[in-house]
C-alpha cells in the first residue's frame, strides 16, 4: 500500500486480515504439496489466563500441515488433529513421528495407523518442536492471543503464509534465493488475485 501512496492504519490491516486471510490461506494450501512423513507435537499457550494446547503437524521438510487449538491434551484432541490431517491432506502418511504422549498412541490405534507410528524422544521430533518458534515470536509481538477462535484463525492463516515465504536462505546461493523469492511472490499474487 505504501508503494502505491496509500496510507492505512493497523486496524484496517487487521480487518482485511479477518475478512480475506482464510481465503488467501486456502488458495496457498491448494498450490502446495506435502511430504508423507509427518511430525506431530503440542505446546501450551495462554489465552486470557487459561492454559490451552496448540497441536501442530509438520512434514519432514518443515512445512506446517495443520494447526489446532484445544483446551485439553488428551486422546480426543489428538484424534481430532489426526482426522483433520487425513481429511485435508489427501494422502496417508508413511510415518507419523510423535513424542511419547500416550494420547497419540491411543488415537493412532483408533484410526488404524499403528504400523506407521514412530513414537520417539525429543530428537526424532525436532522438526515439530522447532516449528513452534515463529509462533512464539508472533505471540509475544501480539501480546498474547485473546480467544481460542481468534488464535485458531490467526495460526492457521499464519502457517499457510509462512510456508509460502519461508526459505532456508543459509542453505542456498544468492541467485537461487532470488528465484525462490520470485516464485513465492508469484504464488502469493495468484492466491490473492483469486480471492
Amino acid at each position: 500500500m505504501a508503494e502505491r501512496g496509500i496510507d492505512v492504519s493497523y486496524e484496517t490491516i487487521r480487518c482485511w486480515t479477518l475478512r480475506f486471510g482464510q481465503l488467501f490461506a486456502q488458495n496457498l494450501r491448494r498450490s502446495r504439496s506435502c511430504s508423507a512423513r509427518w511430525n506431530l507435537d503440542e505446546v501450551f499457550v495462554r489465552i486470557r489466563g487459561r492454559q490451552m494446547y496448540l497441536w501442530r503437524a509438520v512434514d519432514d521438510e518443515g512445512e506446517v500441515l495443520d494447526v489446532l487449538v484445544q483446551r485439553r491434551r488428551n486422546k480426543p484432541a489428538a484424534e481430532k488433529l489426526l482426522r483433520k490431517l487425513l481429511k485435508n491432506q489427501g494422502i496417508h502418511p508413511e510415518t507419523i513421528t510423535t513424542d511419547k504422549l500416550p494420547s497419540y498412541g491411543a488415537s493412532i490405534k483408533v484410526l488404524g495407523l499403528v504400523d506407521r507410528h514412530k513414537p520417539g524422544g525429543m530428537r526424532e521430533n525436532n522438526r515439530a518442536e522447532n516449528s513452534h518458534l515463529p509462533i512464539r515470536r508472533r505471540e509475544r509481538k501480539q501480546q498474547r492471543f485473546k480467544s481460542q477462535g481468534s488464535a485458531q484463525r490467526f495460526l492457521s492463516t499464519h502457517a499457510a503464509v509462512y510456508n509460502n515465504f519461508n526459505v532456508q536462505r543459509h542453505m542456498i546461493s544468492r541467485s537461487t534465493l532470488r528465484k525462490f523469492r520470485a516464485d513465492a511472490n508469484a504464488v502469493w499474487m495468484a492466491a490473492t488475485i483469486a480471492a
